[in-house]
């Protein structure tokens, strides 16, 4: 904390640039600019990056050809120019207060459908229900310094089964997004809470991504529009071991960002969860240059380790792809190298079709005891969410077309075939008489769900109008051979919004 204070205080004399703050993945301008970067139409500022930095995103805005597009491309361009520009100067410092309230509904209490499929287990839908939300975010930009905060109620978060929070009160409430971040021409630190993912975009990442509620993390970058090392740490949730004690937890991210070209974008990471009674985090899994597999392996440290790459090719269909290894046993001699292969990946494409209209095709699986450890305590859970994918034992096949219409309403059919074993990120590690009998992928008895929804919204400057539904017909439902079962799922919301922006001197 020492040094990120040091580096904020100094920043002036080295910024480059001014500050800026970053988009939030759940803000209402995100579906528009992820379709148009689908479409072809508009250039992804940070491919395998999210959130957008709000200068990056106008930037790429101001840099789309509207004279080739269609007449509801070009209306939407420049209503996601307005919702981040103004009449202040971009250089000057100033502040910006956005308020929102909102009326919602919805046959389910997750924040994700395709997560509310069971009656019970981690696919629980939670309770169909009405609910009341609303808040603001204040931003404050100097110069090379933004500090953003965003509390708001929202009186799902009581129903939502992963919710971690209180829910004995009327009204439950978190702050979604609160940092200090302090840039400048070859770097940034940032220190706060806000909602990444790594990886292709129209996937949840393999180790880091939106799915934990509230992921206080150190983040530094450092390097060019080209090059990049980045890394975040954070202290997850702490622990009760089987003897009583208590055990604290940390992960620490290490990724190098390449983008050789305009067409090709690659992340090389690797990431490493710590458990310990009495342990505090280790400089050298801290430091950003070190790779922890080695020092686990020099230190004798005791860690979880994980390593992947991701890619991504633009094109007139773009290409894109994530593999992460957890553990791979090479000698089988003893029984404790028994233990299945424990990977995950992803396979896809996206593309334009028309002047305006996107698909999207994806393939992703990850496999029984991906985020499993011998040590149930190093696995990379924050308040039982998983810091990356919140199942494992899974794959699906995901098809999605978005169609942008002239009123500014975006529409957004899918089909989805998902199949789902018995094994969860939660379960315990299989002892090892069990390994041998360990599925590598599909545990137990599989579900499979076929899911057939179509999604729409149009946001207007004040108003907009969310609502998805779907159906979802379910094979060996809860995991019963033989059993099952259709279910409708939708949600429908109504939310107004107010801004408000000013100069400071």
């Amino acid at each position: 904390m020492r040094a990120l204070l040091i580096l904020t205080f100094c920043a002036g004399p080295l910024a480059g640039q001014q500050a800026s703050a970053y988009v939030p993945l759940d803000h209402w301008t995100m579906p528009y600019v992820e379709h148009l970067i689908a479409s072809g139409v508009l250039a992804d500022p940070t491919p395998l990056t999210r959130p957008l930095r709000e200068a990056d995103l106008v930037r790429a805005l101001r840099g789309v050809d509207t004279l080739t597009t269609s007449g509801a491309v070009t209306a939407t361009v420049r209503r996601l120019l307005a919702a981040f520009t103004s009449g202040q100067r971009e250089e000057e410092s100033r502040y910006r207060l956005d308020g929102n309230l909102g009326l919602a509904a919805a046959t389910y209490a997750k924040r994700d459908p395709l997560a509310a499929i069971d009656s019970a287990g981690p696919r629980a839908a939670g309770p169909k229900h009405g609910y009341v939300n609303g808040g603001f975010a204040l931003q404050l930009d100097f110069g090379p310094v933004v500090a953003v905060t965003h509390p708001y109620f929202d009186t799902r978060l009581k129903y939502d089964p992963d919710w971690f929070g209180k829910k004995d009160r009327k009204l439950a409430g978190r702050t979604a997004e609160s940092y200090v971040s302090a840039q400048w021409r070859f770097g940034e630190v940032f220190f706060g809470r806000l909602d990444r993912n790594w990886g292709p975009s129209v996937v949840p990442g393999l180790l880091l991504s939106a799915n934990p509620y509230g992921l206080d993390h150190l983040g530094i970058a450092l390097g060019t529009s080209r090059v990049q090392l980045q890394a975040i740490a954070t202290q997850l949730d702490d622990r009760i071991d089987p003897i009583g004690a208590r055990v604290h937890r940390y992960m620490t991210q290490h990724r190098l960002w390449l983008r050789p070209a305009d067409e090709w974008s690659f992340a090389l990471w690797e990431g490493s969860v710590l458990s310990g009674a009495d342990r505090q985090f280790e400089p050298w899994y801290l430091n950003i240059l070190n790779l922890g597999l080695l020092e686990q392996l020099n230190t004798g440290t005791n860690v979880n380790s994980f390593v992947g790459l991701d890619f991504e090719r633009r094109g007139d269909a773009t290409l894109f792809g994530q593999l992460m290894l957890d553990d791979i046993q090479v000698d089988r001699s003893a029984a404790s190298d028994q233990k299945p292969i424990s990977y995950a990946l992803t396979a896809g494409a996206k593309g334009g079709v028309g002047r305006g209209a996107a698909w999207t095709l994806f393939y992703t699986r990850v496999s029984n005891l991906a985020y499993r450890n011998e040590d149930n305590l190093q696995v990379p859970l924050y308040h039982f969410l998983g810091t990356g994918r919140n199942f494992d034992d899974y794959d699906q096949l995901t098809a999605k077309l978005g169609v942008l219409t002239r009123s500014g309403v975006l529409l957004e059919p899918e089909v989805t075939l998902l199949r789902q074993g018995e094994g969860d990120p939660r379960l315990p590690h299989p002892p090892v008489p069990d390994l041998p009998s360990t599925a590598t992928i599909f545990q137990g008895v599989v579900q499979r769900t076929i899911r057939l929804a179509l999604g729409g919204r149009w946001e207007g400057d004040r108003w907009g109008v969310v609502a998805n539904g779907g159906v979802h017909f379910v094979h060996n439902a809860d995991h019963v051979a033989g059993v099952s079962a259709t279910h409708f799922v939708g949600s429908v919301g109504v939310t107004y919004r107010v801004r408000y922006e000013h100069g400071l001197r």
